[in-house]
C-alpha cells in the first residue's frame, strides 16, 4: 500500500463525511412518498394499489437513475452528476406539488426517483474508490445515508404534513435540495490518482480468478438475487404506515415505526460493513438475507402496537446491510473502472425489487383485504435470494473459506 497513500487516508474519511451528508439530504426523495401515501389516497379517492403506484414510479426512476448516473460518474465524475441530479430532484418535487391527478403525480415521482438515485449507488461507487482496507465499513457508512434519511425525514415531514399538507412539504423539499446538495457536491471535485486506480484493477483481477462464474454471469446472478431480497424488504418499508392506519394506530405511529426500522438498519449496515472487511461481501450478504427472512416471519403473528414496534426494530437490525453488500461484492470481483455502471446495475436490480414489491404488496392487499399474504409473498422471494447467494458461495473458490477483499 505504500504506492497508494491516498487510500484510507484522512482525506478519504473527510470525503466520506461529505458523502454521508449528501446521502442524508438527497435520499429524501425515496421516503417522502411513503409518508404522504395515505394523504394522496384520500385526496384522489383511489384504492391502495393505485396509491402505491407513485412509489413504484419513484423506484423505477431510482433504479434507472442508478444505472444512468452511475455511467455518468465513470465518465464525468461525481460532482457534475450530483449537481445535475439536484436540479432534477428539485424539479420533480416542484412538479409533484403542483400535480392535479394521480397520473401526473406518478410522472413527477419518476423524476424525483431519477434525481434521488445520484445520492445512492453512484455515491457509494465513488467513495469505494478511496478505500482499500476499510472499504466495507466505508461503503456501509455511505449507504447508511439512505436509512438515516428515512429515519429523519418521515418525522420532519409528518409535522409539515399535518399542519400544511403534502404539497407544501414537497415545495420545501424542492428548495432545500438546491440549497444544500449543490454546495456539498462541489467539495467532491478531487479525482482519484492513477496509481490508486491501477492498484484496484490488479486486486479485482486477482479476486475474479478465485470464483468460477464469469463477470457477466456473476453480475446477472447478483441482479436476480437483489430483486428477490428487495421484494421481501419492501413489504414492511413501503406499507408500514398504511398498515398502522388500517390497524387504527394512525400515520404518526407508522412513521415512528418506519424511523425505528431504518435506525435499526443504520446499525445493521455499520455492523455488516465491519463484517465485510473480515469475511467478504458474499458471506456478509448471506447472513443478512437469512436474518431478514427470519424477521419477516415475526410480522405474521403480531399486530398489537408494542410488538409491532419491536418487530420493526428487529427487521431493521436484520436487513440493513444487504444492499451495501452487493456493492462490496461488485468492487471485490469486477473491474474498478466500470464500478459506477456495475454497482449501478446491481443497485438498479434491488430497486426494481423494491418497486415491484411495493406495488405487489398493495395489489395483494386489495385482493385479500389484509397484509398476511403479502408478508408470505415476501418470504418466498427472500428464500429465492438466499438460494442464489448460497450457490455463489458454494461455487466460489475461496482461500480459507473467506473471499479475498479488494
Amino acid at each position: 500500500m505504500k504506492d497508494t497513500p491516498i487510500l484510507d487516508s484522512r482525506y478519504s474519511w473527510s470525503r466520506l463525511g461529505i458523502t454521508l451528508a449528501i446521502a442524508v439530504i438527497g435520499n429524501v426523495g425515496m421516503w417522502a412518498i411513503i409518508v404522504i401515501m395515505p394523504a394522496v389516497q384520500r385526496e384522489f379517492g383511489i384504492d391502495r394499489a393505485d396509491a402505491s403506484l407513485p412509489y413504484t414510479l419513484t423506484m423505477v426512476g431510482f433504479a434507472l437513475g442508478n444505472l444512468v448516473i452511475g455511467r455518468a460518474v465513470d465518465r464525468f465524475g461525481i460532482t457534475v452528476a450530483l449537481c445535475l441530479a439536484a436540479v432534477t430532484l428539485a424539479a420533480g418535487f416542484a412538479g409533484a406539488a403542483a400535480s392535479g391527478s394521480i397520473v401526473m403525480l406518478c410522472l413527477m415521482q419518476f423524476v424525483v426517483g431519477f434525481g434521488t438515485a445520484a445520492s445512492f449507488g453512484p455515491l457509494i461507487a465513488d467513495v469505494s474508490h478511496w478505500f482499500y482496507r476499510r472499504r466495507g465499513i466505508a461503503v456501509a457508512i455511505a449507504a447508511s445515508g439512505n436509512y438515516l434519511s428515512g429515519a429523519i425525514w418521515p418525522l420532519v415531514l409528518s409535522g409539515i404534513l399535518s399542519d400544511f399538507g403534502w404539497r407544501t412539504a414537497y415545495a420545501v423539499l424542492a428548495a432545500l435540495t438546491i440549497m444544500l446538495v449543490i454546495p456539498l457536491s462541489l467539495l467532491l471535485r478531487r479525482r482519484l490518482p492513477d496509481e490508486a486506480s491501477e492498484h484496484a484493477q490488479r486486486m479485482s483481477a486477482a479476486n475474479a480468478r478465485s470464483v468460477s462464474f464469469s463477470p457477466r454471469s456473476l453480475q446477472w446472478m447478483l441482479g436476480l438475487a437483489g430483486i428477490g431480497c428487495c421484494i421481501a424488504m419492501s413489504m414492511p418499508q413501503v406499507h408500514i404506515v398504511s398498515y398502522c392506519v388500517d390497524l387504527g394506530y394512525g400515520p404518526a405511529v407508522g412513521a415512528e415505526m418506519l424511523s425505528l426500522m431504518l435506525m435499526g438498519g443504520v446499525a445493521s449496515r455499520l455492523l455488516s460493513g465491519l463484517l465485510a472487511d473480515r469475511l467478504g461481501g458474499v458471506i456478509t450478504l448471506l447472513i443478512g438475507s437469512t436474518l431478514q427472512c427470519i424477521a419477516l416471519f415475526l410480522y405474521l403473528p403480531f399486530d398489537a402496537m408494542v410488538p409491532l414496534y419491536v418487530v420493526s426494530l428487529i427487521f431493521g437490525l436484520s436487513q440493513g446491510g444487504i444492499v451495501p453488500s452487493y456493492a462490496v461484492i461488485v468492487r471485490e470481483y469486477l473491474p474498478p473502472k466500470e464500478a459506477g455502471a456495475r454497482v449501478g446495475f446491481v443497485i438498479m436490480a434491488t430497486i426494481v425489487g423494491m418497486a415491484l414489491g411495493g406495488w405487489m404488496s398493495g395489489w395483494i392487499y386489495d385482493l385479500t383485504g389484509s397484509y398476511q399474504m403479502a408478508f408470505l409473498n415476501g418470504i418466498g422471494w427472500n428464500l429465492l435470494n438466499i438460494a442464489i447467494i448460497a450457490l455463489i458461495l458454494l461455487r466460489s473458490r475461496m482461500r480459507r473459506g473467506v473471499a479475498v477483499t479488494a
